[in-house]
């Protein structure tokens, strides 16, 4: 496939997501040998998935600026919290206006 083919969602995931994927898919979607693979509990897992579908819809959004689209995925993957998310997004949008 050549690359401006791929899915943007793609290209913007991190590599242990992607490995989470292709896991994911080669178990045929079993959440259950996926907790299993990485010795963890089902729960867990599916925490796991529910935080990768957002970071697939938040790239499939509009076109989304690339820094409030960076600061929403450091939200989702919870090393930023939503409320500090909000405020970085915020304060860039309005720096921009300023500029405009």
């Amino acid at each position: 496939m050549e690359i401006d083919k791929i899915p943007r969602w793609i290209l913007c995931l991190e590599p242990e997501d992607a490995s989470f994927i292709r896991n994911f898919v080669l178990l045929s979607g079993s959440l259950k040998e996926i907790a299993k693979l990485y010795g963890v509990s089902y729960p867990t897992v599916r925490l796991r998935l529910d935080k990768l579908i957002q970071k697939i819809e938040l790239n499939d959004k509009e076109k989304e600026e690339p820094f409030s689209a960076f600061v929403k995925g450091l939200a989702v993957d919870s090393r930023l919290d939503l409320e500090t998310a909000k405020l970085i997004i915020e304060k860039y949008k309005n720096e921009k206006e300023k500029k405009s």
